[in-house]
């Protein structure tokens, strides 16, 4: 490593009961210098940073800064040595404002009393998403902010510290393009004013555009390293999962029967005013694009029963179903995968053969009781099935990976045989080769005969997966796109409103 390195890791290692997360691993950063961290889930990346961010101790090796040996034991420690850390998961109080938040545990006071000062705070925070590029005003309950707004004041917040070390654990992992494109500006930004950074994202697209050099570990060990002119997506796979994971398209083996799940003048509560159509073949995966707040998760929770719709109607291989909450949707065979899995998706203070069976629990119980055998039996199914990677069916879900968690949660609906499968943003946060067993999932659901819709930020995703694209505009299907017609190019015309020849018009709404 370099002597001239503004921080240096040397040798750390960490174990938990029964597992070594990481073992003798190195890294160095210079200043002004973008390095990401890449490897799968499981593979250590978060149990370093966490050392590094005063989250957890070493059990072995040191932390250096300008040539120096230091202490992280705490956040606040880390702070003082200028290490900021955006973490994947929110850190937010949901009761506070956007400023209350930016500026939570360090709020500016003022006067010999030190009162609050209020005035200071919100200018800076305006300061702060304005870098960003996020047009809501600091006064703003966060609870009003859907996830990608959330997850950018969970940005500037990291930013109000001026770290000298900025860690961004996925970033980007719920932005659309555009905000990513944002995001990416800001780095090069911080950048530019010698701010150094490590980069964490399973999206290698943007890590090849904004990265200096990739360190790789693999399964808590260093793999390798990849410098400026050697990240391309195929090195990168290749050093994380020891082999070639390349993805592309695959049509689905089931002949579809198109019409077989329709809405017709869908209104969410976001767009009271605005009718929502559309058609999804029986053996087809749909993909769902659009920019962020064009009413993509709201027609996804809307069908589920989440929130009350206003007119309109679903129909199921041409059965009217009627839906007013979740319960109505789950009688007719219509799941949702939701965005936030921990939050929506799990309960995560349950163990995994809890929530794999939690909402079929009427099945498995017999006067009322839960029978334990058999609520196992479906639970170790679904384990081997998915290979989800736990010790037990009786390990907790909050200590699983994000890949695992989420399959936990497609087990959950897998064993109660759907019709039509919502995935709401399904590979966020999950590395590359858990996100290509989703996607195998997916497919292997379609060619069953299920229904599935696929709403994804991912743009490589949204292209990659889908049979066909239905594009969101502003509360609208703004066009549909057949697998020939599916392009960047075009997925981005109809997100912004902008016609595209390609494009077939949205299904009709009733007359």
């Amino acid at each position: 490593m370099s002597a001239a390195a503004l921080l240096e890791m040397r040798g750390i290692g960490k174990r938990f009961p029964g597992v070594t997360a990481l073992d003798h691993v190195s890294l160095s950063l210079a200043r002004g210098e973008v390095v990401a961290l890449l490897g799968e889930n499981g593979a250590g990346k978060s149990t370093l940073m966490n050392i590094l961010g005063g989250v957890l101790r070493p059990d072995s090796g040191e932390v250096r800064i300008d040539g120096t040996a230091v202490r992280t034991g705490s956040a606040a420690e880390a702070r003082r040595h200028g290490i900021g850390f955006i973490h994947q998961e929110l850190n937010l109080a949901d009761n506070l404002d956007v400023a209350g938040n930016v500026f939570l545990g360090r709020e500016p006071v003022r006067g010999p009393f030190r009162l609050l000062d209020r005035r200071r705070m919100l200018a800076d925070s305006v300061r702060h998403l304005h870098r960003l590029g996020l047009d809501v005003t600091p006064d703003t309950p966060l609870a009003r902010l859907p996830i990608a707004h959330r997850q950018l004041v969970e940005i500037a917040k990291a930013l109000s510290l001026d770290a000298r070390i900025l860690i961004m654990d996925e970033p980007t992992s719920s932005l659309t393009l555009s905000e990513t494109d944002r995001l990416l500006e800001v780095v090069a930004g911080l950048r530019a004013d010698g701010v150094s950074i490590l980069y964490i994202s399973h999206r290698l697209t943007e890590v090849a555009q904004c990265a200096d050099r990739a360190v790789v570990l693999r399964d808590g060990r260093n793999a390798g390293e990849l410098g400026r002119n050697e990240l391309d997506h195929d090195r990168m796979v290749r050093l994380m999962v020891g082999r070639d994971a390349a993805e592309a398209y695959q049509p689905g083996t089931c002949v579809p029967e198109p019409g077989y799940f329709q809405v017709r003048g869908m209104r969410s509560r976001r767009y009271p005013d605005r009718a929502v159509s559309l058609d999804a073949a029986r053996g087809e995966i749909l993909g769902i694009a659009g920019l962020i707040g064009s009413g993509r998760s709201e027609l996804a929770e809307t069908v589920f029963g989440v929130d009350g719709h206003s007119g309109g109607e679903i129909r199921v291989g041409g059965e009217r179903v009627h839906v007013r909450r979740c319960g109505d949707a789950i009688r007719h065979g219509i799941y949702l995968v939701p965005e936030d899995r921990r939050a929506s998706g799990l309960v995560t203070g349950m163990n995994v053969r809890e929530n794999i069976t939690l909402a079929s629990l009427p099945t498995h119980s017999r006067f009322g009781l839960v029978r334990r055998a058999l609520e196992a039996g479906t639970a170790e199914r679904y384990l081997g099935e998915l290979s989800i990677k736990a010790p037990s069916i009786e390990t907790g879900t909050d200590t699983l990976s994000g890949g695992n968690q989420q399959k936990v949660v497609l087990a959950k609906w897998l064993s109660m045989q759907p019709r039509v499968l919502l995935f709401d943003e399904p590979t966020r946060g999950i590395d590359v080769g858990a996100k290509a067993e989703i996607h195998r999932l997916m497919r292997g659901l379609a060619d069953r005969g299920v229904v599935v819709l696929m709403i994804s930020s991912d743009m490589e995703e949204i292209r990659r997966v889908s049979d066909r694209i239905a594009v969101m505009h502003e509360g609208r299907i703004a066009g549909v796109l057949e697998r020939a017609d599916v392009s960047e190019t075009n997925i981005l015309r109809l997100a912004v409103g902008q016609p595209v020849t390609e494009a077939r018009p949205p299904a009709p709404t009733l007359s």
